[in-house]
């Protein structure tokens, strides 16, 4: 049944989406995503076709159970609209936003745009967003059966600098803190000023000193989304920083702003201009900085594994290299929501066919 779900969406309803604008034909599967939302027979329905369960596939990390490894994205469901449609649709966890301390509608359209021959994706959305407030209002209003994490950033405005720029970091950290499983710190987005980011080492510290993430670590659970285009030495200086400021996790790996080894041509490129590259494109990196990070941390920290994942074995390679759970989102547009069930069941096939007991026991590489 899965197979036959995985040829339909490829065969036909891939096709008719490609024919769209990109951000048209995501608003459109959220908007699918929001009338199952809406009704829990729907729910019951669809996860008898695509929920895949499995006592191999549980984890317990941060103190919350995970029925599988695989979550949402945050980018996706930007507004939490989609928390009990998730869950039906197999996914082990939820990742939403990012939410900024204001609304935004984010940058000027045309913002996304696919790199078909890549299966990759570059956005520039702009952290568009209904805002903190009203966003944490509509996840009360849920009650999410599944793991939610909350992703923040700083709000898309050039006016907000210095303490203005932390403060709005605290008011989003603050509104989390109510619903969330965890909060995942975005830290790629623009800084206080002088054209740094937050991932410039004075910066963050001076941003997670003022969250007092040490101080809070131990009831909400704070991670940091690192962006794939780090360099391993500065990867490290700013782990030591969260390390240093009881950070109890990492994403890994944001959006790329680099355009090298594309099959994409240079001129289509140029046309699209700025953004972040997701999708396959990004995978071996993600990868490589994954194990990076792991073996740096010695495994003792959680490790959300995120980029180009579009296959049990992208999925296993990502597990291998040290990451606790995964995310899928630009998978999801190449290959439909079947692929949740897919890589879990793939997942248990490996794990009987080595022997193993639960994902756990994977060997890291």
């Amino acid at each position: 049944m899965v197979q036959m779900a995985g040829m339909l969406y490829q065969s036909i309803l891939r096709p008719l989406l490609f024919r769209m604008d990109p951000e048209r034909s995501h608003e459109l599967a959220v908007e699918s995503g929001k009338l199952l939302n809406k009704y829990p027979l729907l729910q019951k329905i669809t996860s008898l076709f695509l929920q895949f369960e499995d006592e191999r596939l549980k984890q317990n990390i941060w103190g919350i159970e995970f029925s599988n490894p695989i979550g949402l994205a945050a980018g996706f469901d930007k507004n939490a609209q989609l928390l009990h449609a998730a869950g039906a649709l197999g996914f082990g966890f939820i990742e939403i936003g990012s939410i900024t301390a204001e609304a935004n509608p984010g940058n000027k359209k045309p913002r996304m745009f696919r790199l078909y021959p890549d299966r990759s994706l570059i956005n520039r959305m702009g952290l568009n967003n209904d805002g903190a407030e009203t966003i944490l209002k509509r996840i009360k209003n849920q009650h999410p059966a599944i793991p939610l994490g909350i992703n923040i950033a700083k709000t898309n405005s050039p006016d907000k600098m210095g303490d203005e720029a932390l403060r709005d970091y605290q008011f989003s950290y603050k509104a989390a803190r109510e619903a969330a499983d965890y909060i995942t710190i975005n830290i790629s987005c623009p800084n206080t000023g002088k054209g740094k980011t937050f991932e410039d080492p004075s910066a963050l510290a001076e941003l997670l000193s003022a969250l007092e993430t040490r101080k809070e670590a131990g009831a909400v659970n704070p991670l940091v989304k690192l962006s794939v285009d780090l360099s391993e030495s500065r990867m490290k200086k700013l782990v030591d920083i969260c390390e240093d400021n009881g950070i109890r996790g990492y994403v890994v790996a944001n959006t790329s702003s680099s355009r090298s080894d594309l099959s994409t041509s240079p001129s289509k490129l140029a046309r699209i201009g700025s953004g972040g590259l997701s999708g396959k494109a990004i995978a071996n990196r993600s990868t490589a900085m994954i194990r990076t990070l792991y073996q740096y941390l010695d495994g003792q920290k959680p490790i959300i594994g995120v980029g180009g994942i579009d296959s049990f074995e992208e999925a296993l390679n990502k597990l291998t290299a040290g990451a606790d759970l995964i995310q899928l989102y630009t998978g999801l547009v190449y290959e439909g929501p079947s692929l949740i069930k897919r890589i879990n069941r793939g997942l248990v096939r490996y794990l009987e066919k080595e022997g193993l007991n639960s994902l756990r026991q994977l060997p890291r590489s």
